[in-house]
């Protein structure tokens, strides 16, 4: 009892996933029917169903039992039915890598095994299709390198039982089941092959828009943070600044142009994901936005040339850093710094200031998304941030990238062509 209740739920389950399946492959279609791409066609999907209508093989047998050929037709019919019932079992479990190595599933196809040699043996003739059958059963469950022993094995077996029963009549019964198990074997594994490529090639693509959607996310986080903050912090001084010099407010006026010109530039090659920054046009920026909002700003740069992605990165952690101190910090001085040496650059932007908010514990906490999503980017390209209080007061950001030979080599030519 336990047994039909195993089998029917492996039923119920190859049919629900079956059913499944072909709604979801329609579904994709009719998608892109609608929006008039090529229908990718498949095939039908392979599955128990599809290994049923090889049991037919067995109306011979049938046939013999029906018509009173078969000596003690109770037992073979018995046997028939036990056979086609652990055959359906087998094929069922056998799309499913779980089910296909579980122990009950070797015990079935074991089972088979003796009772087709039993029924080949006792009765011969048609009785011998059943090693074909065996075979497909095997072919379903035996895909590894292992299957040309399987398979030889299994059918030097159909062959030798063959042979006691119909003599060199039993080449046709080692053919058919060397031929059923392998043929089987091969096809179920490109099957199964061309769903696992067809699944990796979705999750890639769906990795790939992950990975696009957060750069987008980032870049814009990071453009209108820092754009916005420039814009309040200048329109600010140009309100308190209008009623004592006008021609000092209409020069931050003319800046915040300035700035939201650069920003639409910058919105539309993040968009397009061509955006290259550069750490000097960046540092400009920083000394006109820290110097609007009071703050003094010192920058010092020493070291080699650096490469445009070591710019680039850099350029978004003075963008970040210096938005912080903006909006944040309250500060009096904001000191940036840029040490490179021919295998590593460090920035150090400290501000004596009070600090963004959530900013993190100690001197290696990485606070709000904005900083979160630098180191993001750091640790990507081989490189680190780590932003904190200072160790006496105000607020540090720390950044470390290294320095790739080839890069590096490429753009001192770049810089003695150019000098």
């Amino acid at each position: 009892m336990t047994a039909l209740k195993d089998r029917w739920r492996a039923w119920q389950v190859a049919r629900d996933e079956w059913k499944a399946e072909n709604a979801r492959v329609k579904a994709e279609q009719r998608a892109c029917r609608k929006e008039g791409k090529p229908v990718e066609q498949l095939g039908p999907q392979l599955n128990g169903f599809t290994m049923l209508p090889w049991l037919l093989m067995g109306l011979g047998s049938f046939s013999n039992l029906v018509q009173g050929r078969t000596p003690n037709p109770w037992i073979g019919g018995i046997a028939l039915l036990t056979f086609n019932s652990l055959y359906i079992y087998v094929v069922f479990r056998a799309f499913r890598k779980e089910t296909r190595e579980a122990t009950s599933t070797r015990v079935a196809i074991g089972l088979m095994t003796v009772l087709t040699c039993a029924l080949a043996g006792g009765y011969g003739g048609s009785w011998l299709t059943f090693f074909p059958l065996l075979g497909l059963a095997v072919g379903a469950l035996a895909r590894g390198h292992n299957i040309g022993r399987i398979g030889l094995g299994l059918s030097v077996l159909g062959g030798g039982v063959g042979a006691l029963r119909e003599g060199w009549d039993a080449i046709s019964v080692f053919y058919g089941t060397f031929l059923s198990t392998m043929v089987t074997a091969a096809i179920l594994s490109l099957a199964e092959t061309v769903r696992e490529l067809r699944s990796a090639r979705e999750e890639l693509a769906r990795q790939a828009v992950e990975k696009e959607r957060l750069r987008f996310s980032r870049d814009l986080h990071d453009l209108l943070g820092h754009t916005l903050s420039v814009i309040v912090v200048k329109s600010e001084a140009a309100r308190r600044l209008a009623p004592r010099s006008m021609d000092a407010a209409l020069e931050q006026i003319t800046d915040i142009e300035a700035v939201g010109r650069q920003a639409l530039t910058e919105i539309r090659e993040a968009v397009t994901g061509y955006r290259e920054g550069s750490l000097a046009t960046e540092l400009d920026n920083a000394r006109s936005a820290l110097t609007a909002a009071g703050i003094e700003p010192v920058v010092r740069q020493s070291g080699p040339p650096l490469s445009a992605q070591t710019e680039a990165l850099l350029g978004w952690v003075v963008r970040e850093a210096v938005t912080n101190a903006v909006r944040y910090s309250a500060a009096g001085t904001c000191v940036i710094t840029v040490e490179g040496t021919a295998e590593r650059v460090r920035m150090r932007v400290v501000d004596d200031g009070a600090g963004p908010p959530a900013s993190g514990a100690g001197g290696s906490g990485v606070g709000g998304t904005g900083l979160k999503g630098l180191a993001e980017r750091l640790a990507t390209a081989g490189g680190s941030l780590t932003a904190g209080p200072g160790a006496r007061s105000g607020f540090t950001v720390t950044a470390e990238l290294p320095v790739g030979e080839g890069e590096s080599a490429r753009d001192a030519v770049l810089t003695e062509a150019t000098a």
